[in-house]
C-alpha cells in the first residue's frame, strides 16, 4: 500500500504545487479567505471528496469527507495571511500538507475502513474558528486531529499558551470637560481599573501574563468620552490560571463600577484558546512515520509561547501539532518574507510530501490497528479526567 500511496501522490504533484503557489500569490487576511477557501474546496471536490462550504455557517470554512464510518482521521487547513506581509508563517504550505495527506489517504480509504476528513479553519491570526467549531460539535464525531506546521526546525508536538482576550468597556457621561469637573467619567473608571490591576499583579501566578491597552477613549481633552474601552490579553500555560485571571479582571471591573457609578460591559474581542494538549501516543506514531519516510532529525516537543486555536480542539479529541523544517538555510527566519518565499522552494515541497506521507501512515496505523487507536483514546480520556 505504501508504494501505491507514493505513486498516487506523485500524480498529484502539479495540483499540490499549484495549490501552494495559488495561496501564496493570493494572500487573504483573516476571515476574508474567499479565494483560498474556494480553491481548496474545488481541488478536494476534483478528487472525489464530498464538500460542504461555509461549514456551520462560518464564511470561508469547509468540511470535506471521503469514506464512511470510523475511525475518522481529520486533517486541518489554515489559509489566512498577514495583510501586507503574506504567508510569513507558511499557511499556504500547511494547507498543502493537509490536502496532500487527505488526497493520499482518500485514494485508499475504500480498501481500508473509516473516513478521512478535512476541515478548513479561517481566521487563525485573529483567534481562529476552531473554538467556535468545537462548541458547535464539529469534532464530536472525530477520532483524531492532526496538522503539521511549516517551520525552520523539525520538532515534535508540544504545548501552547491558553489565551483569553477580554474587552472591558465603561460608559459614562459626555460633554465639555470643564462643565463636569466633579463627576466621575468613563476615563476615570478605566484608569482606576489599570491601577488596581497593576497593584495586584505582584501576587499573580508566575506563569500568568496580562497585556493591556486603552483601545477607545476620546480624541480631545476638551470633550469627555462617553465610552472608554480597554483590551486585556490574558496568557497562561494552562486554562485554569487564565480563567482565574479572567475572573479577577471581572471582579476589578465590578468593583470600579461600584465605586464610581460608571457602568461596564465585558466581552471577548476574539475567540479564546485553551492550551494545546499533545497526545503522546499519537505524537510517537507520527514521529516514527516521519523517520520511516525520510526525516530523521526530530527535535523534542516544542512548547510555544503563542496561542493555538487547536488547543481548544485538543481538549475534545486527541491532537498533535508537529513542526516540519522547510528550509535548508539557517539564515532564514520564521515569520519573515524570506520564510514565505521558502515555502515555494523544491526543498519545501519535498518536506511537504514527507510530512503528508507521515500523516497518512499514522492514519492507516490507527485504522488497521484498533489497539493503537485504543491507546490514543485511553491516554486522552485519562488526561481529561
Amino acid at each position: 500500500m505504501k508504494e501505491e500511496i507514493n505513486s498516487f501522490l506523485s500524480t498529484c504533484d502539479q495540483d499540490l504545487k499549484d495549490l501552494c503557489n495559488y495561496l501564496y500569490n493570493n494572500p487573504e487576511k483573516s476571515y476574508n479567505e474567499f479565494k483560498c477557501s474556494k480553491y481548496i474546496c474545488d481541488l478536494l471536490e476534483k478528487y472525489g471528496f464530498n464538500v460542504c462550504r461555509n461549514f456551520l455557517d462560518i464564511p470561508n470554512s469547509f468540511i470535506c469527507e471521503k469514506g464512511s464510518g470510523h475511525p475518522k482521521i481529520c486533517y486541518l487547513c489554515e489559509y489566512d495571511a498577514i495583510e501586507g506581509s503574506g504567508h510569513i508563517t507558511g499557511h499556504n504550505l500547511l494547507s498543502t500538507i493537509s490536502v496532500a495527506a487527505a488526497l493520499s489517504l482518500g485514494n485508499v480509504i475504500d480498501k481500508l475502513s473509516g473516513s478521512v476528513v478535512v476541515i478548513g479553519c479561517p481566521g487563525e491570526y485573529l483567534g481562529g474558528t476552531k473554538a467556535i467549531m468545537t462548541k458547535q460539535g464539529a469534532f464530536d464525531d472525530i477520532d483524531v486531529v492532526m496538522v503539521a506546521h511549516p517551520d525552520i526546525l523539525t520538532s515534535e508536538s508540544g504545548s501552547s499558551s491558553a489565551i483569553i482576550p477580554l474587552n472591558i468597556e465603561y460608559k459614562g457621561i459626555d460633554g465639555l470637560s470643564f462643565l463636569n469637573k466633579n463627576a466621575y467619567t468613563a476615563l476615570d473608571a478605566v484608569l482606576l481599573n489599570f491601577n488596581i490591576l497593576n497593584s495586584l499583579t505582584k501576587g499573580f501566578p508566575k506563569n500568568l501574563e496580562i497585556n493591556s491597552i486603552l483601545s477607545k477613549g476620546g480624541y480631545t481633552p476638551l470633550l469627555l468620552p462617553s465610552k472608554v474601552e480597554a483590551k486585556f490579553y490574558i496568557r497562561s500555560k494552562d486554562s485554569k490560571t487564565a480563567e482565574w485571571a479572567d475572573n479577577k479582571l471581572r471582579k476589578i471591573a465590578q468593583y470600579v463600577s461600584d465605586l464610581t457609578g460608571i457602568e461596564n460591559t465585558i466581552s471577548l474581542y476574539e475567540p479564546p484558546n485553551q492550551e494545546l494538549i499533545t497526545n503522546r501516543t499519537l505524537n510517537r506514531l507520527f514521529s516514527h512515520n516521519l523517520k520511516e519516510n525520510g526525516i530523521i532529525e526530530i527535535g523534542t516537543p516544542r512548547d510555544i509561547y503563542a496561542g493555538l486555536s487547536l488547543g481548544t480542539v485538543s481538549h475534545k479529541v486527541p491532537c498533535i501539532h508537529p513542526y516540519i523544517s522547510i528550509v535548508n538555510d539557517s539564515s532564514t527566519l520564521y515569520g519573515t518574507k524570506d520564510f514565505a518565499k521558502a515555502t515555494l522552494s523544491s526543498f519545501a515541497f519535498k518536506q511537504c510530501k514527507i510530512a503528508a506521507l507521515a500523516l497518512v501512515s499514522t492514519g492507516i496505523d490507527l485504522i488497521e490497528n484498533k489497539t493503537l487507536l485504543s491507546e490514543v483514546k485511553t491516554e486522552f480520556f485519562n488526561f481529561i479526567k
